[in-house]
């Protein structure tokens, strides 16, 4: 999967394309066909788009396929990505931003090592924001729900019913929780008997 900037110009077809119904994808996706692409089909994020490049004789239903299949590599490549403090700072404007018209303003939000049964915590008073160093590496998507969790709570510090109507507006909630209760869960499985780690 390879960012290919000379494939912009020239003979290319675009087709916007509505993200797939998994949810696999948080931006708008343009499919641009080239008749100089033969076999390779590549992928990249341009500004809040991702792009995805196809040969143009490619049918619809092959593009649907690897517009899914690219979804899913990029999601991956960028899910091992760890963001640093700052970023994670950023990240969490950006999210304030877009969720909560910008209400939600921590004055620090890092990573910390200290946090080994919560994913995030919050002190409204400090408006300071720390996430469990375990949520690294995990999708995106992850990051960013436990992120407008605790940004919900400088807004709303409780659990009532005010809180979750903000938390509402992500539309991965439901996904993000159910993949930390996952993870919750897989820690709690017994190990198999006779496996070596490796």
């Amino acid at each position: 999967m390879s960012a290919d900037p000379l494939h912009r110009a020239g003979a290319s077809q675009r087709t916007p394309t509505n993200p797939p119904p998994n949810g696999s994808a948080m931006s708008a996706i343009e499919v641009r066909r080239s008749t100089r692409r033969r076999r390779t089909v590549s992928a990249y994020r341009e500004g809040d788009r991702t792009v995805v490049l196809i040969p143009a004789r490619m049918s619809e239903a092959e593009e649907q396929r690897w517009v899914s299949v690219m979804l899913d590599k990029l999601a991956a490549q960028e899910s091992k990505r760890v963001l640093g403090d700052a970023e994670l700072a950023e990240r969490a404007e950006c999210l304030s931003g877009q969720y909560f018209e910008g209400r939600a303003r921590p004055t620090s939000v890092r990573w910390v090592t200290n946090q080994n049964t919560r994913w995030g915590s919050c002190t409204p008073s400090e408006g300071s924001i720390r996430l469990s160093h375990r949520l690294q590496g995990m999708p995106e998507y992850v990051v960013d729900y436990v992120l407008l969790h605790e940004l919900a709570h400088l807004l709303v510090p409780g659990h009532g019913p005010r809180f979750w109507r903000l938390l509402e507006a992500y539309p991965r909630t439901e996904r993000a929780r159910g993949y930390l209760e996952g993870v919750v869960a897989a820690d709690r499985l017994p190990h198999v008997p006779g496996a070596r780690s490796e």
